[in-house]
């Protein structure tokens, strides 16, 4: 902390350098922490004379320099780190103007929380960072110290400050923060809210939060008088934001672009404790320190056969080594921003969305028809299929887990924690073919709580499922595809399988149909799948008609927005699936053509855009309810929602709802509008006609 006043130890300069010492304060507090007149009211009246609170060291130092070193390297760290604390308040939804000047602000300087008599009765002359007002009466306390190795210090400062001004009878101080680190090094930021007379570290479900503390966040804490947040909303643009810094980080560091996933879980992995790394290390020290803590972790969850395919291995020169180990440094950093631990322990696929980012700067989407499945889309089936902690749930082709995350998260939200408990160890299966990426699937799972998941790297179409017991409760275990003679187990199936490739020979259908013969009679499938699959002829047709139909019935088929992978260009839909009873010719199919699901192009990315209407959750309701009572009536609306049996009399099968919904009869209005767009097109076309022919006949 700095804090100018007048003291007895006064540091005076002459005339010239003065002038550079103010003129050095003035450039570090532009960014309005103090303002220029708080550095003028420290100009005596009959000398110019500079006065600084500085430790005997500091006054002895800058009496000794006359050059114009009198700015120490600590303090300068401490100016950017209140720079650094207002921005992030900034992004985190806080007013970060002065509450005195503006009705809607709502964070006080150093300079200004005193102006507050309430809290200068409380705390004199001394003064925090920065005080947050939550409410008129409650307040949030920040205090920085400039090196990493003082988070502790800073956050009892902190704490200090808020007991201080918790003997107010009229006001309290219900949420602390300790900042410590600078530009060059890094930030690291602890927190707490003050439940039953004691500060205790504010948390999602079980998982600390590691950034200052956000609007939203505080709100919770306020409402619920608990420092454990129910709720923690992640912001697709602030995911994106943090997945493209780190990229650039990554890059930064030389680590190759198609090992930077892979990187990540390895950081993932030694950031779960809450002990911190030694950053100060050098990069051998470090790396192995990293690559130790992520082994442990993968060991005691029973899955140390996947470390070789995340140890960090460092270059040989020893200026590269630097660098990259500055880019880990830097890229844990960037996570504990978003509160990376919390944010992994909720329903989000966060490991997806950042691979995502790393996949467009590698090869790895290319070669193996890696389609990530939006979060959205996730969630959705999940909710429709209605997943309980009694159903085996199974993704053949999980990819980093973005299903069993969504299935996870709804049964967490419907179940007691020993329910829980029992779905996460027995019930969720997933196999992906890649090692690298069924790493992330591994992560994803242990930041929820239990690595012991049967989340396999191989072939499915090799494996089979079949069903166990395991001290009394049913669960699954993976069988060789030519030894399985066991009954089925999975009871609820959600996928998106590889897209196919043309140097392929295995299809779309061919993962469905693999899913499909894992399952119990009555389970209920969600694939997604590319739309040419359910239209096209040949191996396509006869799979709908002699396997799909033949001996499953059809429940729905959902139509997708056309950009939903986008920047991958392929039309999609999701069909429902009931497994085991072959599919009855007067049996209703729900038909949906969802081309609106609230999300926008911008910019190169896919965000949420409450502008942007959303066909797919105004659906949602009435497509559960017809998946568990199929003689449920569905209003049917032209070029949206149809409920009608396939018309086997189509010699093509073709199952899309483009195939069956009715047609939207045009107004009048509309009809003058398209007829008018259409001249418009028209003469357009005339003029650029002409103008062509008079430039090639000039010439």
């Amino acid at each position: 902390m700095f804090c100018p006043i007048l003291d007895s130890s006064l540091v005076r300069f002459p005339i010239q350098q003065s002038f550079f010492v103010l003129f050095s304060y003035f450039v570090s507090f532009v960014q309005d922490f103090f303002t220029f007149s708080d550095l003028l009211a420290r100009v005596c009246e009959n000398e110019l004379t500079i006065c600084c609170v500085l430790s005997t060291e500091l006054r002895t130092n800058c009496c000794r320099h006359t050059s114009g070193e009198i700015m120490a390297k600590k303090r300068v760290s401490e100016f950017t780190s209140y720079i650094y604390i207002k921005q992030e308040l900034g992004k985190l939804g806080w007013n970060t103007k002065n509450p005195a000047r503006n009705p809607g602000g709502e964070v006080y300087t150093q300079q200004e929380c005193l102006d507050l008599p309430e809290i200068e009765e409380q705390l004199g002359r001394q003064k925090p960072e920065y005080v947050v007002k939550l409410e008129e009466d409650k307040f949030y306390i920040i205090e920085a110290k400039p090196t990493l190795d003082d988070i502790e210090l800073a956050f009892l400062e902190a704490e200090k400050y808020a007991e201080q001004i918790n003997k107010s009878r009229t006001i309290k101080a219900l949420i602390v923060s300790g900042v410590a680190g600078n530009d060059e090094d890094g930030y690291v930021v602890k927190s707490a809210f003050l439940e039953k007379g004691k500060f205790n570290r504010i948390s999602y479900h079980s998982r600390e939060i590691t950034s200052l503390i956000s609007k939203d966040i505080a709100a919770q804490l306020l409402q619920n008088k608990s420092a454990s947040i129910s709720e923690l909303k992640i912001d697709d643009r602030q995911l994106l934001r943090a997945a493209e810094r780190i990229n650039e980080v990554l890059h930064a560091g030389s680590i190759n672009k198609d090992e930077r996933a892979s990187v990540m879980a390895a950081l993932l992995l030694s950031m779960i404790d809450d002990t911190r790394p030694n950053y100060n290390a050098n990069p051998l020290v470090f790396v192995k320190d990293i690559n130790n803590r992520a082994e442990d972790v993968l060991l005691n969850n029973s899955k140390r056969e996947f470390y070789k395919h995340i140890e960090i291995k460092l270059p040989s020169n020893k200026d590269a080594q630097t660098k990259y180990k500055k880019s880990l440094v830097a890229t844990m950093f960037e996570l504990s921003k978003i509160n990376i631990k919390a944010a992994m322990n909720s329903g989000s696929d966060v490991l997806g969305q950042f691979y995502e980012v790393f996949l467009k700067y590698g090869d790895g989407a290319k070669d193996i028809g890696i389609v990530l499945t939006p979060r959205h889309i996730t969630h959705f089936a999940a909710n429709v299929l209605n997943v309980t902690h009694k159903d085996v749930v199974y993704d053949p082709t999980c990819g980093t887990g973005g299903f069993l995350v969504a299935a996870f998260d709804y049964v967490r939200e419907n179940s007691t924690q020993s329910q829980l408990d029992n779905f996460k160890k027995h019930k969720i299966f997933g196999v992906e073919q890649q090692p690298k990426v069924a790493c992330l699937a591994i992560v994803n799972m242990i930041f929820r709580g239990d690595g012991k998941n049967n989340i396999i790297d191989n072939d499915c179409l090799s494996q089979s499922l079949v069903k166990v017991k395991v001290n009394g409760e049913d669960t699954a275990e993976y069988v060789p595809k030519d030894k399985s003679n066991g009954a089925p187990a999975v009871t609820k199936v959600l996928m998106n399988p590889p897209f196919a490739l043309k140097d392929k020979d295995e299809k779309e259908y061919g993962f469905v149909q693999h899913a499909l013969n894992q399952m119990e009679d009555g389970g209920l499938l969600f694939a997604v799948l590319p739309l040419s699959v359910m239209l096209k002829g040949g191996s396509y047709k006869t799979w709908r008609k002699s396997k799909l139909l033949a001996e499953n019935t059809l429940l729905s088929v959902v139509t997708f927005p056309e950009d939903l992978f986008y920047p991958v260009g392929v039309n999609t839909c999701g069909i429902f699936v009931k497994k085991g009873s072959p599919q009855n010719a007067a049996q209703p199919v729900l038909w949906i053509r969802a081309m609106h699901d609230g999300y926008a192009k911008l910019k190169g990315k896919r965000l949420l855009d409450s502008r942007i209407r959303n066909d797919i959750e105004e659906i949602r309701d009435d497509l559960k309810s017809f998946l568990f009572n199929p003689n449920k009536k569905i209003k049917s609306r032209a070029e949206f929602v149809k409920l009608c049996p396939i018309d086997y009399s189509d010699s093509a099968l073709e199952l899309t709802p483009e195939v069956y919904l009715d047609s939207h009869t045009p107004s009048s209005s509309e009809l003058s509008e398209d007829m008018e767009k259409l001249i418009r097109e028209y003469v357009a076309f005339l003029i650029r006609d002409k103008k062509e022919k008079y430039i090639n006949d000039s010439h």
